[in-house]
């Protein structure tokens, strides 16, 4: 392998084919290659995991959250810290190598030794480095990674990826839920399965596509999960009108997805005259009950997330990195810069995990605060949010209504991500050209292409209903799934529902495959379609579900008018 490494999992890959000099997001190879050694070894995990747990009765519950939490450190601009993935790396070896003695402890004692032999099992299963050291890890890397055997059919390797990227992003939704200690032992098991089912050699592209759509299955079940978790701790969003302008005073902004670290630091920065704010994916934070007591906690700064070079700059104020949507941070801010959980940036300071019982200590983003500037006006006025699920079906009889009616002519699913290139402007000028009887469906910080646009209502309903973060796309689905059960019809694509959908990270990735695992079709999406999916693969799902590239605004705007 003469490349640097090679990535294509998000839809900045170079090219549309691969990063193999370095990332665009900012990975250098180094921790490319130990994202890929890390991923290689979490299928060792689970070839022990698996077996152990359906042949044994052996249930490692902290090493299957493990595997989801190291999954999700390797999703897009989580984490880009080479001496982190050192310690996933050997942590990854120990906990598979303690599987793999608990199984063949408990198989010798059930069946005997000889019944037990295992001669002929993969190196991923058995490998141990003879050094952690990061120069010989990054190499092991590179010889087994995505393109580890050349001689793979590009199908079977292309919907192997694709299952993996769905995996991360579910890895990713457990890991919030599980932090609000709602967790799912069926969501854990499935991981493992799918993880070791891309090592199996016997598995066909028919046998592997059903895998995938399980993985949409077993999404809309995570985002259930997380729904119900973040509800359950901070009450029913609701319609709020956030505010987008700065109060004079010390300021911290958080960003990311992560609702438990926001509660926590409100409490802690309660009394202490520190406003904060909100950032990209933590806008929709602003509509929990929970949060809005907080009087300190005063609204959105700035937009989507690959604007936060400029937008972290001209807040002053200390910030706080909850997930992904890092990119490389300038000197300017980068001394009150924070990260926490599984987000990393090397010289960047970290907030350490909580303790059992405990609270995350933020006292020093807290005094990075205190000592800091009052944040830059950006923008003024407000933006409404707090359109998820409950709040569009209490008002069901309304939307039905305006449905029969005529008032409104068709919902437009515009979720998913934002990202850089300028092609992305599509998404704002087709919101800008739907017909004004088209109202908007959005979860994501794809909303952040068309939230300001002041696109007005119809029937009383605002034309862009905003359910949350990308992990609200639940509400999507459970909104169009009872709105057919609602209309009487048979078939979920008989719904007045389009479905124009970005993409950047492998969540989005998830999200696509949980809408297609309903039986979804006609889903346009782009900017372009993934640089992961071989021509076959993309054959398939033309076929099946009728998945299709977003084309110019005007034929799309045409055709999403006449539901094609």
């Amino acid at each position: 392998m003469t490349q640097n490494m090679f990535c294509f999992q998000c839809e900045e890959a170079a090219k549309n084919e691969a990063c193999t000099i370095s990332g665009v997001c900012g990975k250098t190879p180094e921790v490319a290659n130990l994202q890929d050694l890390l991923v290689w070894l979490l299928k060792g995990v689970a070839f022990w995991g698996t077996r152990a747990r359906k042949n044994l009765d052996i249930v490692d519950r902290a090493t299957d959250l493990f595997v989801a939490e190291a999954l999700f450190a390797t999703v897009t601009n989580v984490n880009f810290d080479p001496e982190r993935f050192v310690v996933w790396v050997q942590e990854a070896v120990e906990r598979r190598d303690v599987l793999r003695a608990r199984a063949q402890a408990r198989c010798a004692a059930l069946h005997g030794s000889e019944a037990c032999a295992t001669a002929d099992l993969p190196e991923h299963a058995v490998w141990t480095p003879k050094t952690y050291a990061p120069r010989a890890l990054t190499m092991k890397g590179r010889l087994v990674g995505i393109l580890a055997d050349p001689e793979l059919d590009p199908d079977i390797r292309s919907l192997r990826e694709l299952l993996i990227y769905g995996l991360k992003g579910m890895a990713a939704y457990t890991e919030h839920a599980y932090v609000l200690e709602h967790s799912s032992d069926d969501i854990l098991a499935f991981i493992q399965e799918a993880l070791d089912a891309t090592t199996d050699d016997g598995l066909t592209a028919e046998d592997l596509v059903t895998l995938v759509l399980k993985t949409g299955e077993m999404g809309v079940e995570a985002m259930r999960l997380l729904d119900e978790a973040n509800t359950g701790a901070y009450g029913i969003p609701e319609p709020t009108l956030v505010e987008l302008g700065v109060r004079p005073g010390p300021a911290i902004l958080v960003s990311g997805h992560d609702l438990h670290d926001l509660g926590e630091l409100l409490a802690q920065t309660e009394g202490k005259g520190i406003n904060v704010y909100t950032h990209g994916e933590m806008l929709p934070a602003n509509a929990y009950p929970a949060f809005k007591q907080h009087r300190h906690f005063v609204g959105n700064y700035g937009g989507s997330w690959w604007r936060q070079r400029e937008e972290f700059e001209a807040f002053g104020g200390a910030i706080l990195m909850t997930t992904n949507c890092l990119v490389a941070p300038k000197d300017s801010y980068k001394e009150r810069l924070f990260t926490t959980g599984l987000v990393g940036w090397p010289e960047v300071a970290h907030i350490a995990d909580r303790e059992p019982g405990a609270q995350k200590d933020f006292s020093p983003v807290i005094d990075a605060a205190l000592a800091g500037d009052e944040p830059q006006a950006l923008e003024s006025g407000q933006i409404p949010i707090g359109y998820a699920h409950a709040t569009v079906m209490s008002v069901a009889d309304q939307v039905i209504e305006a449905v029969q009616s005529g008032d409104i002519a068709r919902f437009v699913v515009m979720a998913g991500c934002d990202g850089r290139s300028v092609s992305r402007d599509y998404f704002t000028d087709v919101a800008e050209a739907l017909p004004q009887d088209c109202v908007i469906l959005t979860a994501g910080c794809a909303k952040y292409r068309y939230n300001k646009l002041g696109l007005g209502k119809v029937g009383g309903i605002p034309r862009v209903l905003d359910a949350g973060q990308c992990n609200d796309s639940y509400s999507l689905v459970y909104i169009a799934l009872q709105l057919k059960a609602a209309l009487g019809l048979e078939d979920i694509n008989e719904l007045p529902i389009s479905y124009d959908i970005a993409w950047y990270e492998q969540k989005a990735v998830l999200v696509l495959l949980a809408l297609l695992s309903l039986g979804v079709k006609h889903i346009r999406l782009g900017p372009q379609l993934p640089a992961f999916l071989s021509p076959g693969v993309t054959e398939v799902l033309v076929k099946h579900f009728d998945i299709k590239p977003i084309s110019t605004v005007e034929a799309d705007v045409a055709a999403i008018s006449a539901g094609v």
